[in-house]
């Protein structure tokens, strides 16, 4: 019996000491699994109707901002006179050396498109839109971006361009990269004719967040299954929104809040992979490439 005595709380504790080594190796072996795959959960969830994506323009989708290149077409078309190119050149200029959104630059920038579109259709400056396009804005697009919008919507979901440009510009854009629509600055028409005024106040800062909330409640969407991508700190309050914000050649300010947040980062403008913060398999290492091979298909859907 004595034998018998000690072999039984061995037994016991033998077994507890089991239950605890079979736990621990079976979460060792999941955190091993996961650590070697280096996957995280599938990213956009294909099928979720209730998510959207919302992409900064300028900078973020595209190389520059699409204000100058369209001023750039209508001094083509003569809309205007020489010394306003000028100014136009000289703000395109500071803006992609800076790589940051000035008020008093975009202010500008707008006051002066405002006067020139004065007294023209709407529907003469979307044609024209389309030509522009071609023109200057189609081989600014950033590939990684455009790879970005394109797995939101092979996932199911909305694509929404959110931009302080005007947005029968934003529109034109939209639609030509194949996405949903866009959410942009509206100018004063009457009968189809500009006025030279604003509706309020340029989708800028807080606007965005502002119509991005608006849309979401009309569409039915759950934010916190949304993604937002933006290069500029103006832009905080849009990616706040959002459960998915992402800093895409992000200025300094942004760059280092999304350090501080753990937001994902990204930058294309190097060539080279930017620091890594949690990026999603759908934005991983066959970015650049998947990217490069939607403007391909792009190019041919288009001939």
């Amino acid at each position: 019996m004595a034998a018998l005595g000690w072999l039984t709380p061995r037994r016991r504790s033998a077994t507890a000491r089991s239950v605890l080594a079979g736990e621990a190796s079976a979460e060792a072996a999941r955190k091993s699994t996961q650590d070697v795959s280096g996957e995280e959960p599938e990213f956009p969830v294909p099928g979720d109707a209730h998510a959207a994506a919302f992409f900064d323009l300028d900078n973020t989708v595209m190389q520059g901002a699409a204000l100058f290149h369209f001023g750039r077409g209508l001094y083509k078309r003569k809309f205007f006179e020489t010394r306003e190119l000028a100014r136009f050149a000289w703000q395109q200029a500071w803006f992609r050396l800076a790589g940051v959104e000035d008020p008093e630059h975009m202010q500008e920038a707008r006051d002066s498109a405002l006067s020139i579109v004065q007294g023209h259709r709407v529907s003469e400056l979307m044609s024209i839109g389309e030509e522009i396009y071609d023109e200057y804005m189609a081989e600014r697009i950033w590939p990684g971006t455009r790879a970005l919008a394109q797995a939101h919507l092979d996932a199911g979901q909305k694509v929404w361009l959110v931009t302080a440009a005007p947005v029968e510009i934003a529109t034109v854009i939209a639609r030509r990269l194949g996405l949903t629509g866009a959410l942009g600055t509206v100018a004063e028409s009457v009968d189809g004719v500009y006025t030279g005024k604003l509706v309020g106040e340029p989708l800028h800062g807080p606007a965005k967040a502002e119509a991005v909330r608006a849309l979401a409640v009309a569409e039915g969407l759950d934010l916190s299954r949304c993604a937002a991508y933006s290069d500029s700190h103006n832009d905080i309050p849009m990616l706040s929104l959002v459960g998915h914000p992402y800093a895409i050649n992000p200025d300094t300010k942004l760059r280092k809040h999304a350090r501080q947040l753990d937001w994902r980062l990204r930058d294309y403008r190097t060539g080279r992979k930017a620091a890594k913060v949690g990026i999603p398999a759908a934005a991983g290492v066959g970015a650049v490439a998947g990217g490069t091979a939607a403007a391909i298909a792009l190019h041919r859907r288009r001939r």
